[in-house]
């Protein structure tokens, strides 16, 4: 049916921003531990959607492991890209690494054709695209919302050329999102750029090859008499591994069993202590070194200030409910704090945003002295009234909770 007839029968067009995103080497996961592969993705699943709904966009459609999600701005659909992945890169850190379930992320601007609820079209098409270019943590962009977004927000970008993608006409000018600024370093292709000019080149490969071929076919001829034995390199080749290759595969993978139980039970060491009772930060009347009081906003549509209250811990089977006082700030629309741990040199950090209609979404975790990270939580409530109440839980599933009031 021509483009004209499906107009005519009443389907509408539109200009979208579409975010397509799918899990890394799900069926991998999925082959190797389905239960905890499935209880992971529905966690990460929730911080996504929340994160989608922050900033203002409307998941259209998924499947299996992939969403799509779309948005009426470029810039929303890219700060909202950029701090999925940092808040699951947080998640994934608590895993064993060949366990994490990492998102690929591709965002483009583009036509699309609405039937129902759902968007179909080249549009949601190059997304798609996009974020199987995009690599396991990381967001790869087309130079449609590269055009909209320079300059309006801190990130640096990793130019990959113009890429022929598959059952896309044209090539397509596209981007990595190496860095963000507050998130950190983001994985970034190291070989796409001279895939995308791979077909280009491939006349002259071809040629080449012919040559050779031509060559090679002397040289075969020559040496076709030759028995196994005067290839003793080839043999290795084929040989199969050993007995004492399987040994080894299986002391390595003993040892990386014993290391994820390991940084379990470092986790769940860590987050003992956190239950007890922390002094607040002394608050601006208190000390010099205190947080700063954030700027008022001439806008006046955000609540910004220093806000104090509890965070309580649900109870487990191995430790109690509690709860301890802590503080952040609010500029804007950000939300950041940090308090010393009860465990020596670990310190908590928390970071999040804030939407105009209120909604909050919080991302917490421990650092110990080393670098290393503790237990994560993600966290999602409201803003109202000089209030902030909001809940979550810890990746290790241990309830957490916040009531917050402005000081």
């Amino acid at each position: 049916m021509a483009e004209t007839d499906i107009a005519a029968d009443g389907l509408e067009r539109k200009l979208a921003t579409i975010l397509s995103a799918d899990v890394a080497a799900y069926s991998r996961l999925m082959a190797e531990d389905e239960e905890n592969t499935l209880q992971t993705f529905r966690g990460h699943k929730v911080v996504f959607e929340k994160l989608v709904q922050l900033h203002r966009g409307r998941i259209f459609n998924t499947a299996g492991d992939a969403i799509l999600a779309e948005f009426s701005s470029a810039v929303e659909a890219v700060r909202c890209a950029t701090e999925i992945q940092a808040a699951l890169r947080t998640r994934n850190d608590q895993l064993p690494e060949q366990r994490r379930v990492e998102f690929r992320i591709g965002v483009n601007l583009g036509d699309v054709m609405v039937q129902g609820a759902d968007l179909l079209g080249d549009g949601v098409n190059v997304a798609a695209r996009l974020q199987a270019a995009a690599e396991p943590g990381g967001v790869c962009i087309s130079g449609s919302v590269y055009d909209q977004i320079l300059n309006k927000l801190s990130l640096a970008f990793k130019p990959l050329g113009e890429v022929n993608y598959k059952n896309i006409p044209q090539p397509v000018r596209t981007f990595a999102i190496a860095e963000a600024e507050g998130l950190g370093v983001l994985p970034s292709p190291t070989r796409q750029h001279q895939a995308a000019h791979g077909r280009r080149l491939w006349p002259l490969v071809a040629a080449i090859l012919v040559l050779i071929a031509g060559g090679g076919a002397f040289w075969a001829h020559s040496r076709h008499q030759r028995t196994p034995a005067e290839y003793p390199l080839a043999a290795e080749v084929i040989v199969p591994q050993d007995a004492s290759s399987d040994h080894r595969r299986s002391e390595k993978e003993a040892g990386r069993l014993a290391k994820a139980d390991r940084r379990t039970a470092e986790a769940e060491a860590l987050a003992a202590p956190l239950a007890g009772e922390i002094k607040p930060q002394p608050g601006p009347s208190e000390s010099a070194t205190a947080a700063p009081t954030p700027p008022a906003d001439p806008t006046g549509d955000d609540q910004s200030g220093l806000y104090r209250g509890q965070i309580c811990y649900g109870a487990t089977e191995a430790l109690s409910a509690h709860c301890f006082k802590a503080q952040a700030v609010i500029t804007r629309f950000k939300i950041s704090g940090q308090w010393p741990a009860a465990t020596p040199g670990s310190t908590m950090y928390l970071a999040g945003g804030i939407s105009r209609a209120g909604d909050v979404a919080i991302h917490m975790h421990a650092q110990r002295a080393d670098g290393s990270r503790g237990p994560v939580a993600d966290m999602f409530g409201k803003l109202h009234d000089g209030r902030i109440d909001a809940t979550g839980s810890f990746l290790n599933g241990r309830s957490v909770t916040q009531s917050w009031s402005k000081n």
